[in-house]
C-alpha cells in the first residue's frame, strides 16, 4: 500500500510540474507577443491627452465611497475633479511603491533559479513589465501634479524591506504579498473599465487596459507557483503562512482602497466623512472583501484557512463566505 501511495504522490507531483512548465511556456510567449506586452512611452499617448485638473471626468462617481458622501457632493466642481485626480495619482504612487518592492523581490527569487530555466526567463519578463508599469505610474503622477514619492505608513516601509528578503527565505509568503498588492487593484480596474457609470480620461483608460492585460500573467504565475509549492511545506511554515496571509492582505488592501493621508490633509476631508465613506460603510466593506475573493478562495484551496486564521481575515474586514 505504501509503495502504491508513493507512486501516486510522484505521479501527482509530476503532473503538477508538467502543468506549471506548460504555463510558463505560454506566459513567456505572451510576454513578447505584439499586443500582449507594452512600452510606457510608446503605447501610452501622453502628448495627445493633456491632464486638466478641472476636467469633470476626474470627478468621483456615485458608486465611489467618498463620491457618494454629502460632503464631497457639496464641493465646487473644480474641487471635486481635483480630489478625484489626486486619488488616481495617489493610487498610482502606491502602485509605484508596490511595484518597486515586487521587482526587488523577484530579483531575489531569480537567484534561486537555474540558468536557462523557463521560470527564470519568465521572472525577468515580469520584472521588465513591472518596470514599465512603474514608468507609467510615475509619469501620470508627475503630469497630474502629484509626482512626489508617496508618504506611506512607516510599518509599510519597514515591512517592505522584510518582504524582499522573504522572496529568498520564504517565497510562499512573498507570493502572498504579490497577490495582496495585485489582486485588489486588478479587481478595481476591471470593474472601472466595465462600468458605464462615467467617462474615463483616455490616459487613465489606456494605462488601466495595459496594466490588467499584463497583470493577468503576473497573477496567474503567482497563483500557480503557490499551488505547486504550498502543499510541499511542513506544518510550521504552513501555520505561519495561514496567519501571515490575512495580515498582509488586509494591510495591502487598505493602502490600495482608501485615500492617502496627504489627500485627506490637503482637502480637509472631515473624519466623520471618512468614517461614513469607509469605516462605517457596509457596502465598502463588502467591496473590499469581494476584491480579495480570488486570493481568499486560493487560500481555501491551499488549506490555509483554519479557525485561527479565519478570525484574522474577519478582523481585517476582508472575509466573506463566498
Amino acid at each position: 500500500m505504501t509503495a502504491t501511495m508513493d507512486a501516486l504522490d510522484d505521479e501527482v507531483a509530476t503532473t503538477t510540474t508538467d502543468t506549471f512548465t506548460s504555463l510558463l511556456g505560454r506566459l513567456n510567449d505572451q510576454s513578447v507577443r505584439p499586443g500582449k506586452h507594452f512600452d510606457a512611452y510608446v503605447d501610452v499617448p501622453w502628448e495627445e491627452h493633456p491632464i486638466d485638473p478641472a476636467d469633470p471626468r476626474w470627478e468621483l462617481g456615485s458608486m465611489d465611497p467618498l463620491g457618494a458622501t454629502a460632503w464631497y457632493q457639496a464641493q465646487p466642481q473644480s474641487v471635486r475633479a481635483a480630489i478625484g485626480l489626486h486619488m488616481v495619482a495617489s493610487k498610482m504612487k502606491v502602485g509605484y511603491f508596490f511595484e518597486g518592492v515586487l521587482k526587488r523581490g523577484l530579483l531575489e527569487h531569480s537567484t534561486t533559479l537555474p540558468a536557462g530555466s523557463p521560470e527564470l526567463r519568465y521572472v525577468y519578463h515580469e520584472v521588465i513589465e513591472e518596470a514599465q508599469h512603474s514608468l507609467m505610474f510615475q509619469e501620470f503622477a508627475g503630469r497630474a501634479g502629484h509626482g512626489t514619492v508617496p508618504k506611506l505608513p512607516r510599518r509599510a516601509v519597514v515591512g517592505s524591506r522584510r518582504v524582499v528578503k522573504l522572496a529568498r527565505a520564504f517565497p510562499e509568503l512573498f507570493f502572498i504579498f504579490v497577490l495582496g498588492g495585485e489582486d485588489p487593484i486588478d479587481h478595481m480596474q476591471r470593474e472601472t473599465l466595465r462600468s458605464k457609470d462615467k467617462d474615463l480620461h483616455p490616459l487613465l483608460e489606456r494605462i488601466m487596459r495595459i496594466h490588467v492585460t499584463e497583470e493577468a500573467r503576473h497573477l496567474s504565475f503567482a497563483r500557480h507557483w503557490l499551488k505547486r509549492s504550498v502543499p510541499q511545506l511542513g506544518f510550521v511554515r504552513r501555520t505561519i503562512l495561514s496567519i501571515g496571509a490575512p495580515v498582509i492582505l488586509g494591510e495591502m488592501g487598505g493602502l490600495m482602497m482608501k485615500p492617502s493621508k496627504d489627500l485627506v490633509r490637503e482637502y480637509g476631508i472631515p473624519k466623520p466623512t471618512l468614517r461614513e465613506a469607509y469605516d462605517d460603510n457596509a457596502e465598502f466593506q463588502a467591496s473590499a472583501a469581494v476584491a480579495m475573493r480570488k486570493v481568499r478562495n486560493l487560500s481555501r484551496d491551499l488549506g490555509l484557512i483554519n479557525p485561527v486564521s479565519k478570525r484574522l481575515w474577519k478582523a481585517k474586514k476582508i472575509w466573506a463566505d463566498d
